[in-house]
């Protein structure tokens, strides 16, 4: 905590309570405006208790380095001798004349990925003068636009599960925590929650417009950027979403019958050949080398940092030997440990009881849903939930295979919570308001 913390901080926050009351209005109604601040104060509020986590938990971290060791020393040369700071913004990795000075200041320089964090938060260093718990709150504000465009997704087509929504995709308490500050997950949720709206209005409810098209791209070139499995798992919930949304409109049930094995085929093929092509080049993530890559993260986390922590926080979910058998035989124990682990009894700290706490959570309310509805399940099935499904599936068996860290799970896995929720709560939802009306008649 430094003095212009004290000094920027309370002038930016009253910039972006003031904006916010003034668009409120406009990004709202009357049913949802309820959520609207207080949505985005537990993110500014997630944000500043990050830091303090980092700072008084950990002695440090991510969220540092990306600052102090990142945006901050990118940021002074910026100021002092632009040109070199503009030559280092956009030519990282490299040690050209001027560069090696601040290069030698940038923890993540040869890293593209991570850097790409750091020129984020160099351009919101260029509005709080370099204020940690400025630019933090700047990307809680990122990532609660993200939120709460991925809640007028599911809200406009289902406003009477409103309230239920409002807690899956804005008040999850480690989607809150882990998806507000200075760090890769705040960035890709933000824009998850973003492309999901933008490919809503774009693709399903067939309204075109060059700011939605542009924010698309946008959000899939970040993503990318940032953490290219988890386009993976989007791109192919789109892909299923778009197809079953056109499936679910035939009123024919025989048709729909018969047109589901192929628009299956042809779904699994169009994603092999869209994900193999937005891969390109970088073969970790090419669908033949993918069940490698997660054998070699999860070794690294699991017996690397995690055992250097000596949190005790490890887990594992039997032998990964990076094939494609390996990690479909652990798809069932991986799909459990992101939605319903660490279990009461794995606690080791208390950042891991809070994620226990949250996962039994989720435990009962799936247990919930599903005996509520029971075998009437099928029949409340939508297009969005299966594109959550779809996605949950894909990234809950991705990151639990390649994790095998029960502290590193709770960060990566935020982002299919609010996914995973929805699905329940547009079920649910459904499931209620047809019994209203079948009481009614």
């Amino acid at each position: 905590m430094e003095i212009r913390d004290l000094i920027v901080t309370p002038i930016v926050l009253i910039l972006i309570y003031g904006l916010a009351f003034g668009i409120r209005s406009s990004v709202t109604d009357e049913v949802n405006r309820v959520y609207f601040i207080p949505a985005l104060t537990v993110k500014i509020i997630g944000a500043l208790a990050l830091g303090f986590i980092y700072q008084f938990y950990y002695s440090g971290g991510d969220t540092f380095t990306y600052h102090t060791h990142g945006s901050r020393p990118l940021w002074e040369a910026l100021i002092e001798t632009p040109a070199n700071g503009i030559k280092a913004f956009f030519y990282h990795g490299t040690y050209g004349a001027g560069l090696w000075s601040i290069a030698e200041k940038i923890w993540y320089w040869r890293d593209s990925s991570s850097f790409f964090i750091i020129q984020i938060a160099t351009i919101f260093d260029l509005i709080t003068f370099s204020s940690y718990s400025a630019t933090a709150v700047l990307f809680s504000v990122l990532s609660f636009i993200g939120g709460w465009m991925l809640y007028l997704t599911f809200y406009t087509s289902y406003p009477k599960a409103y309230r239920i929504l409002a807690y899956s995709c804005l008040f999850v308490p480690s989607v809150i925590f882990w998806g507000s500050g200075i760090l890769k997950d705040t960035v890709t949720l933000a824009f998850v929650g973003i492309s999901t709206y933008c490919v809503s209005r774009l693709i399903i409810d067939r309204k075109i417009s060059i700011l939605n098209v542009a924010l698309l791209i946008v959000s899939f070139y970040v993503i990318f950027s940032v953490k290219k499995y988890i386009l993976i798992s989007l791109v192919a919930g789109i892909i299923v979403w778009v197809a079953s949304n056109y499936i679910l409109r035939i009123r024919s049930a025989v048709s729909r019958l018969l047109l589901i094995p192929t628009v299956t085929v042809l779904s699994i093929v169009l994603s092999y050949i869209v994900i193999n092509n937005i891969m390109g080049d970088d073969s970790r993530y090419s669908l033949d080398r993918i069940a490698k890559t997660s054998m070699i993260t999860a070794h690294d986390i699991r017996y690397g940092w995690g055992a250097r922590t000596g949190d005790g926080s490890g887990y594992t979910l039997g032998k990964l030997d990076g094939t494609w058998q390996s990690m479909i035989t652990m798809a069932p124990a991986a799909l459990n440990v992101s939605l319903f682990r660490p279990y009461l009894w794995e606690v080791k700290n208390p950042l891991m009881a809070l994620s226990s706490l949250e996962a039994l959570l989720t435990l009962c309310f799936t247990a919930y849903v599903l005996f509520t509805v029971r075998a009437n399940i099928f029949k409340y099935i939508r297009a969005e939930i299966i594109f959550c499904l779809v996605f949950v599936i894909i990234f809950a068996v991705g990151v639990g295979v390649s994790t095998f860290n029960f502290g590193t799970l709770s960060r990566y896995k935020i982002p299919l919570l609010p996914f995973y929720w929805s699905m329940l709560a547009i079920i649910y939802s459904t499931w209620k308001e047809d019994k209203i009306l079948r009481l009614q008649d």
